[in-house]
């Protein structure tokens, strides 16, 4: 919603690598093993995922990170990446309560077939365990399991929790209400982003 409302591209860590675990690699099963431990992939590897993105022609006119940058040398590498394009960071805080949050996860479900998400305490598909749009037998993410989920918050509290402090020094963080309807927070966030981008001056 927010890519289509501001016509930018979005860089989506997550689905890039899972693209990646899907190859027959070396990277690609570096990176499947990590993700089914519930493991964070290192800098190296996401670093080099995303400065070959942004620098793509697409990216010109900005873009939207989804998963990136998650710890402070990631962080300072797009502060590098971001000085060098002459753009600016602007950082938002989806803020959602830890039990809740648990519940999105732990909820998920997915369709292998045509992609749709469903969650089992929100948005339930009509007959259980099989996608309402083709049949297909849902699946669960190796990270979606409660224990991963578990080792995935503890590595957010040791790693990325710093980075709200990090970008709050540098006036670039701002915070939403993630329990929101989706359609809301989508708009909460863009209009902060059209604000700070509106000419010095505007209304």
């Amino acid at each position: 919603m927010l890519a289509e409302k501001l016509s930018l591209p979005i860089i989506a860590t997550g689905d890039i690598l899972r693209e990646v675990a899907r190859a027959d690699t070396d990277l690609g099963h570096v990176v499947r093993d990590t993700q089914a431990a519930g493991r964070l992939v290192s800098d190296e590897i996401l670093a080099k995922i995303v400065s070959r993105r942004i620098g793509e022609g697409d990216c010109v006119q900005g873009c939207i990170l989804d998963g990136f940058p998650r710890t402070l040398p990631q962080a300072k590498l797009l502060d590098s990446i971001s000085a060098g394009q002459g753009s600016r960071i602007i950082v938002i805080d989806i803020d959602v309560p830890r039990d809740l949050l648990k519940k999105r996860l732990t909820g998920r479900r997915n369709c292998p077939s045509c992609g749709a998400i469903y969650n089992i305490y929100f948005k339930p598909p009509a007959k259980e365990g099989v996608c309402d749009l083709d049949g297909c037998a849902l699946v669960i993410r190796s990270d979606d399991t409660e224990e991963a989920i578990e080792k995935r918050l503890a590595q957010y509290d040791e790693k990325t929790r710093p980075l709200l402090d990090y970008y709050r020094e540098r006036g670039s963080l701002f915070t939403v209400d993630g329990t929101d309807e989706p359609e809301q927070v989508s708009a909460n966030i863009a209009g902060i982003i059209e604000r700070l981008s509106a000419p010095a001056g505007a209304a």
